[in-house]
Order: structure tokens, then C-alpha cells, then sequence
């Protein structure tokens, strides 16, 4: 299912959320350009399990910089043309009412904070891997955590595609959200039992952004009625 829109008017530009998705894209066409060079430069600022699990420990590292820091650079960092257009799609259907009731500033820090927490659930769950982490899904996870606490019944009109035949459909955020965490957690478990050095999705990420997107939301503001819109 791909969301196309939402029936969700704000009362804001939601700025952050435009220059978060320019910031991805700005970093994606850099990564184009660096042709055999991408793996190091994914090495350099995606998470990689095992140099965050060194540093944490007190060991020396690879990196010239403290390795905490790929937390919050990995989120603009993405391995092909879907795997950031299906983040940007989702970003701007969902992450523009999140903004309006936030506040740009607390959204912002929301957004970072979501996918350096939903950077090490997948971090718990392969301390020793290799493979590097990247991508904005888990922040974009902590947004449709929120979303579906504070706007459960608006609705999202939804691209189905099943084989040849294609249609949209209104549904529930409630149903659209929940079903994609469902999935996310059902493939968290699954994926215990694959090979830590196979990387592929990280679904550890994905539901653990969504689950403190739902958390931190309430405690940051989501439900004030009179929220500021600085």
C-alpha cells in the first residue's frame, strides 16, 4: 500500500519538513556522484553496528569522528532512487501535521531524536554487525507513530496495486498505520533468525521509531491544543 495524500488541512507551512526532504535528496544526488567511493562514504557516516558498539565500550574506532554521530547522519543517507522516494512520499504525507502540531522547532527535534532511537533498535539486535545502517525510515517511523495517536481517524488515500490492477482507496490512518507497523513488527521477529551480516531492511528501526514516535509525541506536546508555532 502507498499513501498518495491525506484528508489532514494544516494551519502551517510546515517548513522543517521541506527542508528535511531537500537535505535527503541534496545528499542522495552527492551520493551519486561518488560512484566507487559510496561504500566508504556510507562507512564513514551510516551507523555500522560494530563501531558504535566499540565506541559505546570505550574502544577505539575506525572513524575520525565520535561514532554517536552517524545516529543523526545516517538518517540522510539512503542506498537507491526507491529507497528514498518511498521515505520522501511518506515524509510529506504524514510529517507536515506532526509539524503543525509540534511546532517547528520540537518537530524537528522530535524527528532527529525518533531516528537516533530507532537507529539503535536496530543497533541492540546486531551489536557486532558489519553491514551499515542508513536511511530516514526510522525517523519517518517516529512521525507516523505520532500520527496515528494524534489523527487516528483521518483519512489516507491509498495506492493498492495487486498484479495488474491498480486502485486507490480512503482508508483510515488508523488501519493504513497500524497495518504497516504490524508488518514492520512481524518482520522484526523473523529477521532474528537471519544472518547478522546480511543486512537488507532494517525492520528493527522501523518499528522501534514508530513505537517511540507514539511515546515521545505526547510527552513533547502533541496533544496541546494552544502549542506555539515557532
Amino acid at each position: 500500500m502507498v499513501p498518495l495524500r491525506d484528508n489532514n488541512p494544516t494551519r502551517i507551512t510546515p517548513f522543517v519538513t521541506y527542508v528535511l526532504i531537500a537535505l535527503n535528496i541534496v545528499v542522495f544526488l552527492h551520493e551519486l556522484r561518488l560512484g566507487p567511493e559510496l561504500d566508504a562514504f556510507f562507512r564513514l557516516w551510516a551507523v555500522v553496528p560494530r563501531e558504535l558498539t566499540a565506541s559505546f565500550q570505550g574502544e577505539p574506532t575506525t572513524l575520525p569522528h565520535p561514532a554517536w554521530i552517524t545516529l543523526f547522519t545516517s538518517q540522510f543517507l539512503h542506498g537507491g532512487i526507491l529507497h528514498i522516494a518511498g521515505n520522501m512520499l511518506f515524509l510529506w504525507v504524514f510529517g507536515n501535521n506532526i509539524e503543525d502540531k509540534l511546532g517547528h522547532v520540537k518537530y524537528l527535534v522530535f524527528y532527529l531524536s525518533c531516528g537516533a532511537l530507532a537507529a539503535l533498535s536496530q543497533w541492540f539486535f546486531s551489536v557486532n554487525s558489519e553491514i551499515p545502517s542508513l536511511g530516514a525510515s526510522g525517523a519517518i517511523a517516529g512521525v507516523m507513530g505520532a500520527y496515528i495517536i494524534r489523527f487516528p481517524k483521518a483519512e489516507v488515500l491509498t495506492l493498492i496495486p495487486l498484479g495488474f490492477f491498480w486502485w486507490t482507496v480512503n482508508l483510515p490512518a488508523v488501519f493504513f498505520l497500524g497495518f504497516w507497523f504490524a508488518q514492520q513488527a512481524f518482520n522484526s521477529v523473523a529477521s532474528l533468525n537471519a544472518p547478522m551480516n546480511m543486512g537488507g531492511v532494517a525492520y528493527w528501526a522501523h518499528a522501534g521509531g514508530f513505537v517511540f514516535g507514539a511515546l515521545l509525541g505526547p510527552l513533547m506536546g502533541l496533544f496541546d491544543h494552544d502549542q506555539s508555532r515557532r
